[in-house]
């Protein structure tokens, strides 16, 4: 006991003046920052009604049942990209994911944008790894927790293919429902810090895999880092890999900036794009953020100005993606699409080279093996290139194929020229007419800036008119 009072006392010795008793209650004395900047770039301050997109939602809700999702069942391709869109993912708000390390202020950036701290439901952070949960905020009307197993279970939210990760998941799955008006038009989802000694089966659940079904789904990925943790390890690699193909919703932060001095701060930039640069092969980086994100107030002698209109021009970015939601959400409905016809063909090319091949005395199994193992000597992606209007970029991996026709046999498909009916037409030609005719039309209806409530579904019916294709025009 008494060398314990003793290093007290030692360590009291070593603090400045006046900071020894209270120097647990630092951050209760700091000047807190002014937040009109926040309330003015986000509009929250303004009264204007919520937009009432419902009418446009219903329609791309109908073009994707009606013209998307047959093709996407018939050739079952949930099975080889592992998405489903559900009906509450097409209604979904827009979805800002928080990424990065243990410790660099995920949670406090959270907490500072929505005015959470001091409440009873601020995010908790620390030194220390805290945030062991993947952590949803939604609006609502009061302050309210809601368990993942719930969430999961509630059809009517985006979040109930989640379960297919398993329950351990779900009890490290929390909503939390907050009254705020930024919530009424974006949704934050705050994830674990990557611990780079921590094994993925130490979680007891598939990370990875997680982090992949928030990352396909989020509208913009805030990467945060902290100027103490710059290295790269195994599970931050492996994060970025996740990464690729959406460069373009990727801002990356380096918060806490105020407690460097300007030399060390132009150093860590500089050593923070040199680590990043081998994990995005991209030609024009992802945007860097400098500020610090916390309700405090910057530091003294530090760039005050710079760090504000960084952190003003993060806000904008934000409010661009919350505008932009319909036109993203159409735009994201038709790439889809366009994923899904391309699967179509390739399972198409695939059946009839197996049919052409196939004879009286042919083994079935040998010859469709052999098909598969090497589809560049039966032309199978050069023939899609070559009569399709599919950009080569689009196509997929031809090694994933291997796995989809070994859980699936081909003979449990059907050629696209047999995928038609009387009343409903063929299934490659409604697709066809939602990629150019029918999305395209829709997002045109936005950007002239028509008014949403003109597609009524009364008058356009918001789904496929039966045709028949045995009558003369």
């Amino acid at each position: 006991m008494r060398t314990l009072v003793l290093l007290c006392c030692f360590v009291a010795s070593l603090l400045p003046l006046g900071q020894t008793e209270e120097a647990e209650d630092v951050s209760e004395e700091a000047p807190m920052r002014d937040r009109s900047h926040i309330e003015k770039t986000l509009m929250l301050n303004e009264d204007k009604p919520v937009d009432d997109y419902s009418v446009v939602l219903q329609r791309l809700r109908k073009i994707y049942h009606s013209s998307i999702k047959p093709l996407e069942q018939s050739y079952k391709y949930n099975e080889l990209r592992q998405h489903e869109i559900t009906d509450g993912e097409i209604t979904s708000k827009p979805m800002v994911l928080f990424l990065g390390p243990w410790s660099v202020g995920k949670s406090t950036m959270i907490n500072y944008l929505l005015g959470l701290e001091d409440t009873r439901y601020q995010l908790y952070t620390g030194a220390e790894p805290t945030t062991s949960e993947f952590t949803v905020l939604m609006h609502g009307p009061k302050l309210k927790t809601i368990e993942g197993i719930v969430m999961a279970a509630d059809s009517t939210r985006s979040f109930s293919p989640l379960e297919k990760f398993g329950q351990n998941f779900l009890e490290k799955l929390i909503g939390i429902e907050v009254p705020h008006k930024l919530l009424e038009r974006v949704t934050f989802v705050d994830t674990p810090g990557i611990i780079e000694n921590r094994k993925q089966q130490e979680r007891g659940y598939p990370f990875n895999d997680v982090c992949q079904w928030f990352i396909d789904r989020a509208d913009l990925i805030f990467v945060v880092f902290d100027p103490t943790k710059l290295d790269v390890g195994l599970e931050l690699e492996m994060l970025f890999r996740q990464l690729k193909g959406r460069e373009s919703q990727i801002r990356i932060i380096l918060n806490k900036a105020d407690n460097l001095a300007t030399q060390m701060l132009m150093r860590v930039y500089g050593a923070l794009f040199w680590s990043l640069a081998p994990l995005i092969n991209v030609t024009e980086p992802p945007r860097v953020y400098v500020s610090s994100f916390w309700p405090q107030d910057y530091k003294p002698d530090t760039h005050r100005d710079l760090f504000l209109k960084e952190e003003i021009s993060l806000l904008e970015d934000l409010n661009q993606v919350i505008e932009n939601r319909l036109e993203n959400k159409i735009a994201f409905i038709r790439q889809h699409a366009i994923r899904v016809r391309i699967h179509a063909l390739l399972v198409d090319r695939y059946l009839q080279t197996y049919k052409d091949k196939m004879t009286f005395f042919s083994d079935g199994e040998l010859v469709f093996k052999d098909i598969v193992e090497d589809p560049d000597k039966f032309y199978i992606f050069k023939t899609i290139l070559a009569k399709t209007n599919v950009s080569k970029f689009d196509l997929p991996n031809r090694e994933a194929y291997k796995d989809f026709f070994g859980i699936n046999p081909i003979s449990s498909f059907k050629l696209l020229s047999q995928q038609c009916s009387y009343m409903g037409g063929c299934f490659l030609e409604k697709i066809e007419r939602a990629i150019t005719q029918e999305l395209p039309g829709l997002l045109g209806s936005l950007g002239l800036g028509k008014n949403p409530g003109a597609l009524n579904c009364d008058k356009t019916g918001c789904g496929e008119t039966p045709k028949n294709r045995y009558k003369k025009h």
